[in-house]
């Protein structure tokens, strides 16, 4: 009767922690990314001050902040910016140095996920070497003549449990498409294998 109960003590502990840990470690993730977000961009303090004469901070101001910045900009550069001072602005941007490089990465990897040319949305299978070894990625560019690599193509392979990942060079015949969306496909890689396949 002990080891029965016992037994049952730890399969519902188990249980609760499948339950609970990935629900409780995507809140956190996403409260602290939000209360940082909000602490760093939060302007109350400038403005507003308690009896004391201490900076107020008023918690939801900062995220509201950087929304009316996006969608400002947004209206502006949709409405207002022609192609002609888009192309000035970039070509600006482009004359300084380092910050051309950060600026142009960070743009790129933006417009990947959220632009009008996702390039995330293309998930493969590559075969790494002829012992059959098989890699997921996602087929970021199909056309390197311009630098002297006709017949291969450029895949990204995100790492597991991270936002980083791997950029590598294939021939286009290792390179097979996948029966599977591109957010299934990344749930795969970066889950380490363990979903995705629902």
């Amino acid at each position: 009767m002990k080891n029965k109960t016992i037994r049952l003590f730890f399969n519902y502990l188990i249980k609760g922690t499948l339950v609970t840990l990935p629900l409780a470690g995507a809140l956190f993730l996403i409260v602290w990314i939000v209360a940082s977000v909000d602490s760093a961009l939060n302007l109350s303090g400038w403005f507003w001050e308690d009896e004391a004469g201490r900076p107020l901070y008023v918690p939801g101001l900062g995220i509201l902040t950087v929304i009316v910045v996006l969608v400002v900009v947004g209206m502006v550069f949709t409405n207002v910016v022609t192609e002609p001072i888009y192309n000035w602005f970039n070509s600006l941007i482009n004359r300084i140095p380092l910050f051309n490089t950060l600026y142009s990465s960070i743009k790129d990897f933006t417009e990947a996920f959220v632009g009008d040319a996702k390039k995330f949305n293309e998930p493969v299978l590559v075969e790494v070497n002829e012992t059959g070894l098989k890699k997921i990625g996602f087929l970021t560019q199909r056309d390197l003549h311009k630098i002297g690599l006709t017949g291969e193509v450029i895949v990204y392979f995100p790492y597991s449990y991270s936002f980083a990942g791997q950029v590598v060079i294939v021939k286009t015949e290792r390179v097979k498409p996948l029966n599977m969306s591109a957010t299934d496909a990344m749930k795969l890689v970066v889950s380490g294998g363990v979903s995705g396949l629902e």
